[in-house]
């Protein structure tokens, strides 16, 4: 029984999507995100900087190594500073 496509979010604690197996947010999830929030995007980059800072926590958990300004360009330098 399939339970149709998986969605482009993140799988916690490796912070890897579900869907594409990219480090998240992909490509797909990005577009998903802006489309969501493009008549606010000060309220998207609250959202992602709060799961920029839950990753940070379970990566190190992890023992991952990743730069905290790698996570910033991860998950909140690709937002635009203002709606196109």
């Amino acid at each position: 029984m399939s339970s149709g496509p998986v969605e482009h979010v993140a799988s916690r604690p490796t912070w890897r999507c579900r869907a594409c197996g990219t480090a998240w947010p992909c490509s797909p999830a990005k577009l998903r995100l802006l489309a969501e929030y493009r008549e606010n995007l000060p309220n998207l980059m609250v959202y992602l900087v709060t799961l920029r800072e839950e990753a940070a926590e379970q990566l190190a958990g992890l023992g991952g190594s990743e730069p905290p300004t790698d996570l910033h360009r991860r998950f909140t330098d690709w937002v635009p500073a203002r709606p196109r």
